[in-house]
């Protein structure tokens, strides 16, 4: 009797992602992140060139803040579009919009028109970041799920390196217009390749439910406050702004226990959820990376680096967070599970290491600069080691039927949580006396900040311990 020959398994390596069909969907997937992750940067970088030209230095923050208010509200409205359009169709005008955008922003006459068209952009990006994560459960097998996560998280973490050195090259040109009409040949280029390529048939699952419109309207409103308070000089005006930020999260919370329209799936605000213990832990750590934006600035002003020295020592952070992707990503079972602790705990480590050296005015920079870039390392090693696991957990955990709103709600909860850190982090170093004349007092405050926003991943520890607990009891 011939014993029968075992069916051929699928590979489930780098491989099997990366070539065939599978190819073309991740270039896709990772292409409209990285479209959205550069824009941020390289607008970042040429925004002093903008404002000499068309003025508007009063408004110059909004620009960030228009675009992230704007990518929440894309991202939270991916899910509805992918069940209507398909994830072809959702491409296309995820792209489109963010086209529109960038065309706007090419041909600003002044400042009024070039915050339109960066909303315009916002949204359009938050559409793209978010529906790479809804596409992945339609175009891939579940075994390649966190090697996609992670090519995409990778690819965020490396546009961040690159985006500013492309944006200071189009400044050292004086041509910031330049740098948006590069952006319109990628965008058409990801639209026809995702138009022709991704199923375009609708789904239709978030089809029965009303838009969570009052939801996403106090999650943009509490990131205003605080970015206002942020820019705000009395401490009285900046506690009002924190104070209408938590009465605004209150009553989010009310609205989304009792609406019938959800931001978020099922039981995502209920305390011994685990899609709650979840979501919690990627508010944590989004809001632990933030006081990066600061790293440039200290090291320029404590230890006296030039500014393209401190540029590149900020960007071993992003470089970190690639690395911790690519090494954990093809991890599987209780190895993969272990991610969701240790990812904090690499954050924790870095930001007390940051914490400690960064104020370290008399000691020679070449004696701190070790621990302090393994700090900055560590930081994002451990978002990116832990981030493909946590998706996939979002996943796991969601209520059949939920599936696309899971997926949309991980960029929604990312994008809130980092516009939220960037507003405390600069609510804290003001109130710690960042701005202090002396740099003994600058020292001062960034042992306070960084300090304080350790905390952020130490707690992240305890809410992850609450998903390995859940997980347990549906082994």
């Amino acid at each position: 009797m011939l014993e029968k020959t075992p069916a051929p398994q699928p590979e489930t390596g780098w491989r099997a992602l990366l070539s065939g069909g599978n190819a073309v969907h991740s270039l896709i997937l990772s292409g409209g992140v990285a479209l959205h992750a550069l824009n941020i940067y390289v607008v970042t970088t040429i925004m002093p060139s903008i404002v000499r030209e068309i003025g508007g230095l009063e408004y110059y923050a909004w620009s960030t803040t228009v675009f992230v208010a704007a990518s929440i509200l894309g991202a939270a409205l991916s899910a509805r579009l992918l069940g209507i359009a398909g994830a072809g169709g959702a491409y296309a005008i995820g792209a489109l919009v963010f086209g529109l955008g960038t065309l706007a922003c090419a041909v600003a006459p002044s400042m009024a028109v070039l915050l339109a068209g960066r909303a315009i952009q916002g949204f359009g990006g938050g559409l793209l970041y978010a529906l790479a994560y809804g596409v992945i459960r339609q175009v891939f097998r579940p075994e390649l799920w966190t090697r996609a996560i992670g090519l995409i998280s990778a690819t965020w973490g490396t546009a961040t390196l690159i985006g500013p050195a492309v944006g200071g090259m189009f400044a050292e040109f004086a041509d910031w217009r330049a740098a948006f009409w590069s952006l319109l040949p990628l965008t058409a280029l990801l639209a026809a390749l995702a138009f022709s390529t991704l199923p375009r048939k609708a789904t239709g699952e978030e089809g029965r439910t009303p838009l969570p419109l009052l939801q996403l309207l106090l999650l943009v409103g509490i990131v205003l406050a605080l970015s206002i308070a942020s820019t705000l000089k009395t401490t009285i005006e900046q506690l009002g702004c924190v104070g209408g930020a938590l009465l605004m999260f209150l009553v989010l919370l009310l609205v989304e226990r009792r609406g019938t329209g959800k931001l978020l799936p099922s039981g995502s605000f209920t305390p011994a959820s685990p899609l709650a213990a979840l979501y919690a832990t990627i508010t944590l750590l989004m809001i632990g990376l933030q006081p990066e934006i600061y790293v440039p600035y200290l090291l320029q002003e404590l230890h006296d680096l030039s500014p393209l020295l401190a540029g590149y020592i900020a960007a071993l952070m992003s470089i970190g967070w690639t690395a911790g992707s690519m090494t954990s990503a093809h991890w599987h079972g209780e190895r993969a599970k272990r991610t969701i602790f240790a990812g904090p705990a690499f954050g924790f480590v870095g930001l007390a290491l940051i914490a400690v050296f960064m104020p370290m005015m008399a000691a020679d920079f070449l004696v701190i600069a070790a621990p302090l870039c393994f700090g900055i390392i560590a930081v994002g090693f451990g978002m990116g080691f832990a981030w493909p696991h946590i998706v996939t957990a979002v996943y796991e955990f969601a209520a059949d039927g939920e599936a696309e709103k899971a997926s949309s709600s991980i960029t929604t909860v990312q994008l809130f949580a980092a516009a939220l850190g960037a507003a405390l982090a600069g609510l804290t170093a003001n109130l710690a006396g960042i701005e202090t004349p002396t740099q003994e007092g600058v020292a001062t405050a960034t042992s306070w900040l960084f300090w304080l926003f350790a905390l952020m991943p130490a707690l992240a520890i305890l809410t992850a311990g609450r998903v390995w607990r859940a997980r347990r009891k549906t082994a």
